[in-house]
């Protein structure tokens, strides 16, 4: 879950990769996943699709035990809001959700009314603000 993912955790980030534009997205799940390698393309095995990885720089260390570094994968699943809009979280969002345009490297990113599928109040839009949630 997103919450419990920590600053230290993603310090080592250089960069995000995107694989498909983000920009029309309300949010994406993020998680810290075991690959083999600081960089690359990492290997998916989920329900749904992988919109985005972070990569590492090369002072990442690998786990003592297992070798393998740790490494924020971002997704969606068939049943989330861009693929089913009225569906399960036509409102609200998962756990790990957090809205795109909040994440960077090194940045763990947070929820937003646009995550949470809630219109912001009209005093808000005329202002131009929104606010983390």
């Amino acid at each position: 879950m997103s919450s419990l993912i920590t600053e230290d955790e993603i310090s080592q980030e250089t960069e995000l990769v995107w694989l498909e534009d983000v920009e029309d997205l309300d949010y994406v799940r993020q998680s810290l996943d075991r690959l083999p390698s600081r960089r690359g393309k990492p290997a998916y095995h989920r329900d749904g699709r992988m919109v985005g990885y972070a990569l590492l720089g090369s002072g990442a260390k690998p786990s003592r035990s297992s070798g393998t570094f740790r490494r924020r994968v971002f997704w969606l699943l068939p049943h989330d809001r861009d693929s089913a809009p009225a569906g399960l979280y036509a409102t609200g969002a998962p756990a790990e959700a957090v809205d795109p345009g909040t994440l960077a490297a090194r940045v763990k990113g947070y929820k937003t009314e646009r995550s949470e599928g809630g219109p912001p109040s009209t005093a808000m839009r005329e202002l131009g603000i929104t606010l983390p949630l």
